[in-house]
C-alpha cells in the first residue's frame, strides 16, 4: 500500500492527504530537506484544522493519518516498496521528462508512474520509456482534496491494466475518476473551462456585460445546475430527452454559435477591464488572495457534504 508523491508543493501535499485519508502509507519527495520538512508542518496544521472543523476526510484521525506520511529526499530509497507511484512537479516538459527518465531506470515492471500534468499530453511526456506501459496521467483538479474529479488519460501504448488499475484506486480514495480513450489537446476539463473563459472574455470585452455580472451569470445560474448534473444530462432533462432536445433547439444553438468570435488573445483592454473589476472585488494582496481560496476552499467542502448526503437521500 505504499505511494510517493514527487515535490512537496500544493498538489502533492493535496495529494498525500487524498492518499492518507484512504488509509495508505505515502512518501513525499523533494531533492530539499527542508522544503519536506514545511510540507510536513503544512500538512500537520492542515489537518488538525480539518479535524477540528469536522471536514477531515477518512475514516482514520489526523494523527493516524499523519503517521502514514512520510518524506525522503533519497529518489531509490523514495520509490522501495511503491505501488503507484505521482509525480507533482511544475508544468515543466522537460523537468517531467527528466524525472520520469530516473523512475525509468529504477521501477519495476508492476508499479504505475502517474502524472499530474494539467496540459502536457502522454506521448510527449512517456513516448521512449522502457516503462511506458506503465505510464499515465492522472490530472487532478485543483485543490484535489475538495474537488474529486480526475481525469485519467493514457499514452497510446499505455496498458489497459494500468488504466483500470489507476481508475480502481481513484475510486478507492474517494475521488471521481473519468477515462479518456486517446489524448488530446487540454484534457477534458480544461477544454470545457476553456470554451467558457473563451465566450466570457468575448462578451465582457465586447461590453455586452459587466466581468462581476458575467461570473454572477455562472456562480449563480449554469454553475447551480452543473454542480449536480452535466450539460448533456441539462439537455436531457430541458425537453423529453436528447432527442427531442435537439429537435427543438438545434437550429437556435447552430445560430447562436455561428456568431461566436474568433479565439481571444487576452491581452489588452479586456485584461485590463477584467483585472480592475476583479481587483476591486478582491485586492491581489497574498493576504486577501489567501483569505478568498480559504473561504473557496469552504464553501468546495459545504458542496461536497451536500452532494454526498443528495446521494445517499
Amino acid at each position: 500500500n505504499w505511494l510517493i508523491f514527487f515535490f512537496s508543493g500544493v498538489i502533492g501535499r493535496s495529494w498525500a492527504m487524498v492518499f492518507a485519508a484512504g488509509g495508505f502509507k505515502v512518501t513525499l519527495y523533494d531533492i530539499a530537506q527542508q522544503q519536506l520538512t514545511s510540507a510536513l508542518e503544512t500538512l500537520r496544521k492542515q489537518m488538525k484544522e480539518m479535524e477540528k472543523s469536522g471536514v477531515l476526510k477518512g475514516a482514520l484521525g489526523a494523527e493516524q493519518q499523519l503517521a502514514l506520511i512520510s518524506v525522503c529526499t533519497d529518489l531509490k530509497a523514495a520509490v522501495e516498496g511503491a505501488t503507484f507511484i505521482q509525480e507533482c512537479t511544475p508544468e515543466n516538459l522537460e523537468l517531467k521528462k527528466k524525472i520520469f527518465g530516473q523512475l525509468d531506470l529504477i521501477v519495476g515492471d508492476s508499479v504505475i508512474l502517474s502524472s499530474s500534468t494539467s496540459c502536457l499530453l502522454p506521448s510527449k511526456l512517456f513516448t521512449g520509456l522502457k516503462h511506458v506501459k506503465q505510464c499515465i496521467v492522472s490530472h487532478p483538479v485543483n485543490p484535489p482534496y475538495f474537488v474529486p474529479l480526475v481525469e485519467i488519460v493514457p499514452h497510446p501504448e499505455t496498458d489497459p491494466s494500468t488504466t483500470e488499475r489507476t481508475y480502481a484506486l481513484m475510486k478507492k480514495i474517494g475521488q471521481s475518476p473519468v477515462k479518456l480513450n486517446r489524448e488530446i489537446e487540454g484534457f477534458v476539463l480544461n477544454r470545457l473551462q476553456y470554451a467558457v473563459i473563451s465566450e466570457a472574455w468575448r462578451l465582457v470585452g465586447e461590453g455586452v456585460i459587466s466581468p462581476t455580472d458575467l461570473d454572477l451569470v455562472m456562480s449563480d445560474g449554469l454553475g447551480m445546475r452543473y454542480a449536480f448534473i452535466g450539460p448533456l444530462e441539462t439537455m436531457h432533462l430541458n425537453a423529453e430527452g436528447v432527442s427531442d432536445y435537439c429537435e427543438r433547439y438545434a437550429e437556435g444553438m447552430k445560430l447562436v454559435l455561428n456568431t461566436f468570435g474568433p479565439v481571444p488573445e487576452f491581452s489588452g483592454e479586456t485584461v485590463q477591464k477584467v483585472n480592475q473589476a476583479l481587483s476591486e472585488k478582491i485586492p491581489v494582496v497574498p493576504k486577501v488572495l489567501d483569505a478568498r481560496r480559504k473561504w473557496r476552499d469552504e464553501c468546495l467542502t459545504g458542496l461536497a457534504k451536500l452532494k454526498t448526503q443528495m446521494k445517499s437521500d
